[in-house]
């Protein structure tokens, strides 16, 4: 990206743990899971619900993919997402994993996934390319075409009514395939809501009351799955 487009977005300083974002539960220790960011970077709601999980028992980390780089506009996000490198996101990921599974022993189909949107469509890539390593993933309006004959986690969904972004034949198709997968799946709807319900920076878009309602389910599935 030039210089000039760059200077666009907002840079973190070096408060950045690994490339990321590490949150740990009051014990230090516990179940891990991998947050992954929107396209709008890995900003404060991003760290909020590392933290949040981390109050809950977990162990989260959130990998940086845009090394530095956080957009406030849709249009600084679209230029941030076309510009990222799924090589090089993929092996962000990669390194992320290494860094849960320090430090918390979960090296073998131990590990959960959240994906809020451009995060989401790498939470599925990832559970397909690692069956052995992602047991549960948690999709926040956001869709893919990933094989899923390889996965074995299990699914959970929080789509938006009103979602330009992932229309929802889209959703559908994907719950199918997971389906006929024979993969454990449940995907929510929540009236009234448009994409970035749950993001509370998303003044335009965030409903708290979907936001509280996915949460809760959220945190059931992770302890469950």
């Amino acid at each position: 990206m030039a210089d000039q487009s760059s200077q666009k977005f907002t840079h973190h300083d070096s408060n950045e743990t690994n490339g990321g974002y590490l949150a740990l539960p009051e014990r230090g220790a516990g179940p891990g899971v991998l947050v992954l960011h929107a396209w709008w970077g890995l900003n404060d709601t991003i760290r909020a619900v590392c933290t949040r999980l981390a109050e809950a028992g977990f162990v989260a980390f959130a990998p940086d993919l845009y090394h530095g780089k956080v957009a406030d506009t849709i249009a600084d996000a679209e230029t941030l997402a076309q510009a990222l490198d799924s090589n090089r996101a993929m092996s962000d990921i990669a390194e992320a994993i290494k860094v849960l599974g320090e430090r918390t022993g979960q090296t073998d189909h131990g590990l959960a996934v959240v994906g809020f949107s451009l995060g989401a469509y790498f939470a599925l890539g990832l559970a397909s390319a690692e069956p052995e390593r992602i047991r549960s993933v948690v999709i926040f309006y956001g869709t893919g075409d990933s094989d899923l004959s390889s996965a074995k986690a299990a699914y959970l969904g929080h789509f938006a009514e009103n979602d330009p972004y992932e229309p929802q034949p889209y959703v559908a198709a994907l719950e199918e395939a997971m389906r006929q997968a024979g993969r454990p799946v449940t995907f929510y709807h929540y009236p009234g809501t448009g994409h970035w319900f749950f993001e509370p920076d998303r003044t335009d878009a965030y409903n708290q009351a979907a936001a509280d309602l996915a949460w809760e389910r959220t945190l059931t599935f992770l302890r469950s799955s």
